[in-house]
C-alpha cells in the first residue's frame, strides 16, 4: 500500500485532478457528484481547501469523434483538442455549480494567470489550450501554489504495466518513478488519449518533483485515508 504524507501538509490545500470518467462516464454521474460533494464538505469542515481540475470524459470523445466522422482526416489536432478543452470547461462549470456556496465564482481556465483565491474552500479549473489534458493544468496549478503532490481520481484503481482491459496478465504497479512511467507511455499527446496521467503532465511533474497519487474516485474512503493517514490503495508516481 503506497504512502505519502498528505496528512502532514501544513496548509491543508489539496490539488485534485478529477477525471472526466468520474464526471461524465456515459452521462452526468449524479451519484459520484453527490457523494463527492458530501465528502468535500466534510473535509472543508476540518480545514481542508480543494483545487479541483475537471476532465472531459466521454463528453470529450463524443465531440471529437463527431468532428472526425464529419471531417475525416482533415480534422486538425488543434481543433480536436479545443473541443476537448471546451468540454472540460462544461464539466468545470458543473462542478463549480455543485459547490456554488463555497467555491470561487469564476472557474480557472489559465492556470498561469487566472485568479486563484487561496482562501476559497473550493476552486475549480477546466482545460487551458491544445497540447495536453487537464492533468497538465493540475500540474501547473500545483507548480504555481508550490504543492508537492496532485491526487488523480480516475475510474481505475492503479497504474498497470499494460492495458488490463486487453491484457488479463497486466500487472498493477504500486510505485513507479517518473522516468520509468514516461518510458512506458512515451512523450506524445494525442487528443482523446486515455492514460492514467498524460505524458506532457508527467514531464512537468518530473521536472518540478511533484508526486502524483492515482486512485479510484469511486472509493472516496480511500482518499479519506490518504488525507488522514497518509496511506492509500492505488499507485504513486514520483522522482
Amino acid at each position: 500500500m503506497p504512502s505519502f504524507p498528505i496528512n502532514q501538509t501544513a496548509n491543508k490545500r489539496i490539488v485534485v485532478s478529477v477525471g472526466g470518467s468520474m464526471i461524465f462516464p456515459d452521462n452526468i454521474n449524479d451519484k459520484f457528484l453527490k457523494e463527492f460533494k458530501e465528502f468535500v464538505l466534510e473535509q472543508v469542515d476540518k480545514g481542508w481547501k480543494f483545487l479541483l481540475i475537471t476532465g472531459g470524459g466521454k463528453l470529450t470523445r463524443i465531440f471529437q469523434e463527431g468532428a472526425k466522422n464529419i471531417l475525416g482526416p482533415s480534422a486538425s489536432k488543434d481543433d480536436l483538442d479545443w473541443l476537448g478543452v471546451h468540454t472540460t470547461r462544461v464539466n468545470a462549470h458543473l462542478m463549480r455549480t455543485v459547490f456554488a456556496n463555497i467555491a470561487q465564482p469564476a472557474i480557472v481556465t489559465n492556470p498561469e494567470e487566472d485568479n486563484i483565491n487561496m482562501d476559497a474552500a473550493v476552486v475549480v479549473a477546466g482545460g487551458w489550450k491544445p497540447g495536453w489534458s487537464t492533468d497538465y493544468v493540475a500540474s501547473k496549478i500545483a507548480e504555481r501554489i508550490k504543492a508537492p503532490y496532485v491526487v488523480n481520481l480516475t475510474n481505475v484503481s492503479q497504474v498497470y504495466d499494460d492495458d488490463p482491459k486487453k491484457n488479463p496478465n497486466a500487472k498493477a504497479i504500486e510505485e513507479m518513478s517518473w522516468k520509468k512511467y514516461r518510458e512506458m507511455i512515451g512523450d506524445e499527446w494525442i487528443p482523446g488519449m486515455n492514460l492514467p496521467f498524460d505524458p506532457v503532465a508527467a514531464k512537468l511533474c518530473q521536472k518540478n518533483n511533484i508526486t502524483v497519487l492515482i486512485m479510484n474516485g469511486n472509493e472516496l474512503s480511500n482518499l479519506k485515508d490518504a488525507m488522514n493517514k497518509g496511506k492509500f490503495f492505488g499507485s504513486l508516481l514520483k522522482n
